[in-house]
C-alpha cells in the first residue's frame, strides 16, 4: 500500500519561487566585476532567471544540454543558475582556477553548448574556442556599455535578459533529472564529472537548513564566500534563498581587505570559505587592529583547518568557527563538527578538540571505517582506515560511466580519505591516502603536523610532505611560508612542535619558500610540492645513500594500520645539517591559471588600477537598487587569483610590529594630551578651593611646560614608530599626536611671552550661619 500524500518533485526551481512568493523583497548584494555593488531582490532575480530561461530556448538550448558558467559569485550568476536549472538543462560550474588544457578537456567531455562567463575570463575562452567544438554561443554577464567590441560570437547578457519574455514555464519533469554537473579537481587522472538531480540538490537543501548543519535562518545575512564553482557554493546559493536570507556576493575580490569590508557594511552575520581566505582575513584584521561587529559564524571547509585559526576567531573577534567537510561527490556537505549534548556540556577547551575535527554525519548520510580487507573498523576515535560514505546526494557513478563501477557491494563510495570515528560519531580526516606518510612501517599524518606548524605566529601556510630516506622509507619534510617581514630558524619551528606530536613525528628539515602552492580548491597542491622537491636531500639522508627516486608518483600507500606503540623509529636527536634550499631547490610560484584581465576597449578605457591593488575602506556608496541599473563605466576589469591577498601599497607590517605601535600611539596621545589636563585641574583645584596660588604656578606653569616638551619628543619618535610598523597605516595617528604636542607647546610660549597670568584665586566660601 502507498501512501495519499500530493505527488510534489523536488526540483529546484521550487526553492526561488519561495523566495520569490514569501521573501521577495529581501536583498542580494554583488560586487560586480565592472566595480560598482549592485543590489537586487530574490523577486527581481526571479523575474530575471524566467527572463533567461527564454533567452536559452530561443538559442537552442534543450532539457538535458549542458549549459557551463565561468564566473565569480554575483546576482547574474544566480540567475543565470536558476535559469538553466528551471528548464530541465544542466548547469556546469567551470572552475577558473583550471589551466586552459584542462578547461577544455571539461568542456569538451561535457558537450558544453552555451557558456556564461564573466569579463574576467572572456579572452582565455576566445583564445580557446577553437578547441571547444560543442560550444555554440558565450554570454557574458555585463552590460552593454561594458560589452567589448568587435567579438564575433559573444552575446551580451542584459540584452538578451532585456529582449528575453518575461514568462516561462518551469519544471514539469521528474524530479531525478540531471540539475548540476561539477567535475572533481582531477588531483589523479582526468577530472570526473559528478552529476547532481534536482531530488539531490532539494534533499541536500533541506538537510542543510538545519540547525546542526549550516542552521542559516531568515534574519542571517550571508557572505558565501566559498566560490559557486566549488559544489556549488556548499549549497549556500540555495539554502539562502530557501529561508529568505540577505546574500553578499563577493564577486572577484576575495583578499582579507575586501571581505572584511563586506562584512562590516553589509552587517554579515554568517559566511562560509576555505581556510586560506579565513588566515588572509585574520592577518588582515591584526595588522590594520581591524574590528568585527556583525559576523557571528563561520563554517571553515575544503581543508583541515588550523587550530590557531579557530582559537583567533573565538578569542580575539568572539566568531564561533565551525568545521565542515564534505567534496564534490557528496553535493558537497558530508560533516558538520557541531556539538552533540554530551560535548556542548564540557568546557569551552575540550569542546575546541571536537571542532579540530571534520564532524558527524547529518540524516541522510552514512559513514563507515573499513581496512584494506574491506572489514569494519571500531569508532574508538584513534582506529585509522579508509572512509566510505552513502547517501540520497552522494554520487553513484561519474558522468558518462567514467571509473567504471565506484561504489561498493554494500553501496558505499570510497573517499580517498584517512579518518578516524569516536564514541560521539565525529570523523577526523588524517591526511589523503596518497599524502600518509610511511615510516619505519608505521603511519605519519601530514594534515596534523600542518595544521600544528600553521599556528605558529610566524607562519602564514605549512605544508609536510613525505621524503625519501634511505632506511626509514619515508620521513616528513615540513615546509613553511611565513608571514611578510618575518625571519625564522629550523629550531623554532621544531621546538613549537615539541610535545604536540610523537618524538618520531618530527620533521627531519624544515624548508622556508616563498610560496605554497594551491589547487584549484585552494586545498594544498601536495602533488605539485612532490614534483617540485623531488630532488630535495634530507639532512638525515646523505645525497650518495638516496636512491634516485621520483617523488612526484609515490608508490600507492598502504590505507590502515593500528595505532602505533612508539617505535624505534629515527634518531631524531643525531645531528643533522643544516640545509638552505637553493633557487633550484625552492618552491617557485605556481603558475597563474586562467584569471586573466581582458584589456579596456576605447568606450571603457580608464586608468588602470594595479592586479594587487587594496580595496578602499570603506566603500562608496552603492548604487541604486535593482537590476536594472545601469553601471557607469569601468575602471579597468581587474583580475585577481581566486585565493591571492591583495597586499596594501607600501611597507606592510607585520602583527607584531603593528601591535607595538598600536599601544606606543596610544600612550603617546595620553602623553600629548597630559599637560592640558594638568592645566584644566590646576584650574579646577583654584576654583574649589583646593589649591592657592603658588600650586596652581608650580603645576599648571613650571610642571605644564616640561611634560609638553616631553609630549613633543613622544611624538617625534612616533613618526618613527609609524614609519618602521607600518607607515601607511600609522602616519596619520602619529602625526596627531605630535600635531597636539607642539600646539600645547606653542600655547604655552605665547602665554609667557605675552604675561599670561595666573587667574584670580575664587573667594573662600564664609561658613554660613547656625
Amino acid at each position: 500500500m502507498q501512501g495519499l500524500m500530493q505527488d510534489w518533485p523536488l526540483t529546484v526551481e521550487k526553492i526561488i519561487d519561495h523566495a520569490k512568493a514569501w521573501h521577495g523583497g529581501r536583498e542580494v548584494v554583488s560586487r560586480s566585476v565592472e566595480g560598482p555593488i549592485v543590489r537586487t531582490t530574490y523577486a527581481q532575480i526571479h523575474a530575471r532567471a524566467q527572463r533567461v530561461s527564454n533567452a536559452l530556448l530561443a538559442l537552442g538550448v534543450q532539457p538535458g544540454d549542458r549549459v557551463a558558467t565561468l564566473a565569480w559569485n554575483t546576482g547574474r550568476h544566480i540567475e543565470a543558475w536558476y535559469g538553466i536549472m528551471g528548464i530541465g538543462a544542466v548547469c556546469h560550474t567551470l572552475n577558473p582556477r583550471l589551466f586552459a588544457e584542462q578547461l577544455c578537456y571539461i568542456v569538451n567531455h561535457a558537450e558544453d553548448k552555451l557558456i556564461f562567463t564573466d569579463l574576467t575570463f572572456l579572452p582565455v575562452l576566445l583564445e580557446n574556442r577553437p578547441k571547444m567544438p560543442t560550444v555554440q554561443h558565450i554570454v557574458v554577464l555585463t552590460d552593454p556599455d561594458h560589452m567589448p567590441k568587435d567579438v564575433p560570437g559573444a552575446l551580451c547578457f542584459e540584452t538578451l535578459v532585456e529582449q528575453a519574455s518575461p514568462d516561462c514555464v518551469w519544471g514539469g519533469f521528474d524530479e531525478n533529472t540531471a540539475a548540476g554537473l561539477c567535475y572533481t579537481s582531477g588531483t589523479t587522472g582526468n577530472p570526473k564529472g559528478v552529476l547532481y538531480s534536482h531530488r539531490s540538490n532539494f534533499l541536500h537543501t533541506l538537510v542543510t537548513m538545519g540547525s546542526d548543519v549550516l542552521g542559516i535562518r531568515a534574519t542571517d545575512t550571508v557572505l558565501p564566500v566559498v566560490p559557486m564553482f566549488h559544489a556549488n557554493a556548499w549549497g549556500l546559493a540555495f539554502s539562502a534563498p530557501a529561508v529568505g536570507a540577505k546574500l553578499v556576493m563577493p564577486g572577484a575580490k576575495l583578499d582579507g581587505a575586501s571581505v572584511h569590508e563586506l562584512l562590516e557594511t553589509e552587517g554579515v552575520t554568517y559566511s562560509a570559505a576555505v581556510p586560506t581566505v579565513w588566515q588572509m582575513l585574520l592577518t588582515h584584521l591584526r595588522a590594520t587592529n581591524g574590528k568585527i561587529t556583525t559576523l557571528k559564524r563561520v563554517v571553515i571547509g575544503g581543508s583541515a583547518v588550523p587550530e590557531a585559526i579557530v582559537r583567533g576567531f573565538r578569542d580575539e573577534y568572539g566568531v564561533d568557527v565551525t568545521h565542515a567537510w564534505g567534496m564534490t561527490e557528496t553535493s558537497p556537505l558530508g560533516t558538520q563538527a557541531t556539538p552533540n549534548a554530551a560535548i556542548a556540556a564540557m568546557d569551552p577547551e575540550q569542546q575546541l578538540q571536537f571542532k579540530l575535527k571534520q564532524g558527524r554525519a547529518p540524516l541522510g548520510i552514512q559513514l563507515k571505517l573499513v581496512d584494506d580487507d574491506e572489514k569494519d573498523l571500531p569508532r574508538d576515535g584513534h582506529t585509522f582506515g579508509r572512509l566510505k560514505v552513502s547517501g540520497p546526494f552522494v554520487v553513484g557513478e561519474y558522468f558518462k560511466g567514467e571509473g567504471g563501477k565506484i561504489l561498493d557491494a554494500d553501496g558505499y563510495f570510497d573517499t580517498g580519505d584517512v579518518a578516524t570515528l569516536d564514541e560521539h560519531g565525529f570523523m577526523q580526516i588524517t591526511d589523503r591516502a596518497k599524502d600518509v606518510i610511511k615510516s619505519g612501517g608505521e603511519w605519519i599524518s601530514s594534515i596534523e603536523i600542518e595544521n600544528i606548524a600553521a599556528g605558529h605566529p610566524k607562519a602564514e601556510l605549512a605544508a609536510v610532505i613525505g621524503v625519501v630516506h634511505p632506511k626509514w622509507d619515508e620521513r616528513p619534510l615540513l615546509l613553511v611560508k611565513l608571514n611578510a617581514g618575518e625571519t625564522a630558524t629550523k629550531e623554532e619551528f621544531l621546538a613549537f612542535l615539541e610535545g604536540k606530536i610523537a618524538k618520531w613525528w618530527t620533521p627531519d628539515d624544515v624548508v622556508f619558500v616563498d610560496d605554497i602552492p594551491l589547487g584549484a580548491t585552494g586545498k594544498i597542491d601536495k602533488k605539485l610540492i612532490r614534483d617540485r622537491m623531488k630532488d630535495y636531500v634530507l639532512p638525515t639522508a646523505p645525497a650518495a645513500a638516496a636512491p634516485a627516486v621520483a617523488l612526484a608518483a609515490p608508490p600507492e600507500p598502504k590505507i590502515y594500520a593500528p595505532e602505533p606503540e612508539p617505535p624505534a623509529g629515527p634518531n631524531l636527536e643525531a645531528e643533522s645539517l643544516d640545509w638552505t634550499p637553493n633557487a633550484a631547490q625552492r618552491i617557485e610560484p605556481k603558475p597563474e591559471p586562467l584569471v586573466a584581465a581582458f584589456p579596456a576597449t576605447s568606450e571603457t578605457k580608464a586608468e588602470e588600477a594595479p592586479a594587487d591593488a587594496e580595496v578602499p575602506f570603506p566603500a562608496e556608496p552603492a548604487t541604486s537598487a535593482g537590476p536594472e541599473t545601469e553601471l557607469p563605466p569601468a575602471e579597468g576589469v581587474i583580475a585577481q587569483p581566486m585565493f591571492a591577498a591583495a597586499p596594501p601599497a607600501g611597507r606592510k607590517a607585520s602583527p607584531g610590529r603593528a601591535r607595538f605601535a598600536d599601544l606606543y600611539l596610544k600612550l603617546a596621545a595620553i602623553v600629548a594630551i597630559t599637560p592640558a589636563a594638568m592645566v584644566g585641574v590646576a584650574f579646577l583645584g583654584v576654583q574649589l578651593n583646593l589649591l592657592d596660588r603658588p600650586a596652581f604656578v608650580r603645576l599648571a606653569l613650571d610642571l605644564a611646560p616640561q611634560v609638553a616638551l616631553i609630549s613633543v619628543a613622544t611624538g617625534i619618535a612616533g613618526l618613527a614608530v609609524a614609519l618602521v610598523a607600518g607607515f601607511n597605516r600609522f602616519w596619520l595617528r602619529g602625526l596627531l599626536v605630535l600635531a597636539i604636542s607642539a600646539a600645547t607647546l606653542g600655547a604655552y610660549v605665547v602665554a609667557r611671552s605675552t604675561g599670561a597670568q595666573a587667574p584670580a584665586a575664587a573667594p573662600v566660601a564664609q561658613p554660613a550661619s547656625r
